[in-house]
């Protein structure tokens, strides 16, 4: 008795093993889907989450905001800086802390803040509660919404400054902001 395979045991366990392999392949998808989105989500949370502690720390307005030159397209990353001028952009005179580079493609990020035309930031004053860049006293609050394939996170910003991250399939309240 011969413990060799015959040609057509072999190539009837490779028909198997591809079936099973192409019943998997839409779940890694899904599975690389969550895990970019999970990890640009978490990214720019810190990244508020920094900004509100560098404000209180050191008495002044910073800010969070998208690293393009128009400051709408947070997918091509985000720049935290102490904003020293006022005008929610980054500049010659204000201290650049921390710079993400561009996310994952196919992730998208937008805005939907109570300042509502751009560019688009969030900023934190010395109290630690969100405001507009130049007007510490003025709240700018809302959402900034991530999106890839059936995946979406919501990070909420409320007037006080606190920003917590949500999932809109499970959690109540978490609605995405407006395109």
């Amino acid at each position: 008795m011969s413990a060799a395979f015959t040609l057509v045991e072999t190539l009837i366990a490779l028909a198997v093993a591809g079936v099973l392999l192409g019943a998997a392949v839409p779940d890694l998808r899904a599975f690389a889907a969550r895990q970019q989105i999970r990890a640009a989500a978490t990214d720019l949370l810190a990244a508020l989450h920094l900004a509100r502690a560098q404000a209180l720390g050191r008495g002044d307005i910073v800010v969070v905001a998208p690293a393009d030159g128009g400051g709408v397209a947070w997918q091509h990353g985000w720049i935290v800086f102490a904003d020293r001028d006022g005008d929610g952009r980054p500049g010659s005179g204000d201290e650049v802390l921390f710079r993400h580079g561009p996310v994952a493609g196919g992730l998208r990020i937008w805005a939907r803040l109570s300042a509502a035309a751009p560019p688009w930031y969030v900023a934190y004053n010395s109290a630690g509660r969100s405001c507009r860049a130049g007007n510490g006293s003025a709240a700018n609050w809302g959402t900034l919404s991530l999106r890839t394939g059936g995946e979406a996170r919501n990070i909420k910003i409320n007037m006080l400054g606190r920003a917590r991250l949500c999932d809109p399939a499970r959690d109540s309240g978490c609605d995405p902001a407006a395109e």
